[in-house]
C-alpha cells in the first residue's frame, strides 16, 4: 500500500466515478484501475460497488476512508516539518475556529503572527467545534479554538487540548441607534421583550441561548433569524435588534454597546485543542504561543472574560 493508491482510492469515492477521478488525478483511468485494483488485493478486499454508472463504497472501503485521510494529512504533514528541519523559512499552520473567535481573538492574532512569520502559510477554517474536533482528528487541521463546554475535547481519547478562558455571553445593542437604552445588566425575561436577532441553527450560541428561554418558559421577541456572525453585528449596528454574543466579540467595536446577561447568567469555556499524536509543527507552536500571549490581552480587556491559562 502507497500514498498514491491511497489518494486514488478517496479521488474515486469522492467522484463515484472513474474516468472523473483520473481526469482529477491527470492519469490515465487503466492506470486507477490497477492503483484500485492492487490496493484491493493487499487488502483482500472490495472497496467498491461497481454497478454500471454508479460506484459506491463497501462496507471495508467505508472502513478504509478516514484512515486514508488522516494518513495522507499526516505524510503532509511530516514534509512540513522535514522542511523546517532543513532551515527553509517556510511552513503552514492550518487553524480552525468558530465564527465567534474568527471576528475576535483570531482576528487580533493573524497580523501579529503574519509580520513575525511571513513564510508560513496560513489556512483558516470557519466551522462550529463539532466540525473542528472531526477535522483535527482526521488531520485536516493542526490546531482548533473550540467551545469546550459545549463540546469537550477531553472526551476524546485522540486530543489534547489547553483551556484559555471563560467568557459570558453578553447583550448588544447599537450605541448609536440605541444610546441608553440598555441598563448595565438585563435578566432573561427582559431580554425577550426586547427585538432580537438570532443566529442560524448551526451555532451553538443559537442552542444555549434558545435552551435559556425554553427552561424559563420564556418566548423571544424574534424579528430575524438564520444570520451568520458578521450579518448579526451589522444588523445590530443598524439598530434592528439587539443580540446576544460572547463577550470576546465586542473587542474594538465603538458602536456597540452590552448589558451583562443575568438571572440567569449564560457562560462557555473556550480550549485550544490538537491531536495528540502529532507533535506541533515549528510553525504551528508559535502560532498556539501567539494565541495563548493574546487571550491573556484580551481577558484584560473585560470582567465578563476569565483567563484560564496559569
Amino acid at each position: 500500500m502507497n500514498l498514491e493508491q491511497l489518494e486514488s482510492f478517496l479521488t474515486v469515492a469522492e467522484t463515484g466515478h472513474f474516468t472523473k477521478a483520473a481526469a482529477q488525478l491527470h492519469i490515465a483511468q487503466p492506470t486507477l484501475s490497477r492503483q484500485i485494483s492492487t490496493l484491493e488485493a493487499e487488502l483482500g478486499s472490495e472497496l467498491f460497488h461497481r454497478a454500471r454508472g454508479n460506484i459506491t463504497l463497501t462496507a471495508a472501503g467505508e472502513t478504509l476512508r478516514p484512515v486514508a485521510v488522516r494518513m495522507l494529512a499526516d505524510a503532509e504533514q511530516i514534509r512540513f516539518q522535514m522542511q523546517e528541519l532543513a532551515g527553509l523559512r517556510r511552513g503552514r499552520v492550518r487553524l480552525g475556529a468558530p465564527p465567534s473567535m474568527c471576528v475576535s481573538v483570531v482576528a487580533e492574532v493573524v497580523g501579529p503572527y503574519h509580520q513575525d512569520y511571513p513564510g508560513v502559510d496560513l489556512h483558516l477554517r470557519e466551522s462550529g467545534s463539532h466540525n473542528l474536533l472531526n477535522e483535527l482528528i482526521s488531520g485536516s487541521l493542526d490546531m482548533a479554538i473550540v467551545v469546550a463546554s459545549e463540546h469537550d475535547p477531553s472526551a476524546m481519547e485522540s486530543l489534547d487540548h489547553i483551556p484559555l478562558f471563560e467568557e459570558e455571553l453578553v447583550v448588544i445593542a447599537s450605541s448609536q441607534k440605541h444610546p441608553g437604552q440598555h441598563t448595565q445588566q438585563l435578566t432573561l425575561q427582559q431580554l425577550a421583550e426586547l427585538p432580537q436577532i438570532v443566529f442560524s441553527q448551526s451555532y451553538d450560541l443559537r442552542a444555549a441561548t434558545m435552551d435559556a428561554y425554553q427552561q424559563m418558559d420564556l418566548d423571544p421577541n424574534v424579528v430575524l433569524e438564520g444570520a451568520e456572525m458578521d450579518a448579526v453585528l451589522r444588523f445590530v449596528e443598524r439598530g434592528l435588534g439587539v443580540a446576544v454574543v460572547p463577550a470576546t466579540v465586542l473587542l474594538d467595536r465603538p458602536h456597540l454597546s452590552s448589558s451583562r446577561l443575568i438571572e440567569p447568567s449564560l457562560m462557555r469555556t473556550i480550549s485550544l485543542a490538537h491531536r495528540r499524536d502529532v507533535t506541533l509543527s515549528k510553525a504551528a507552536a508559535a502560532m498556539q504561543n501567539l494565541i495563548l500571549a493574546t487571550v491573556s490581552e484580551v481577558a484584560d480587556q473585560s470582567p465578563a472574560i476569565r483567563s484560564l491559562i496559569d
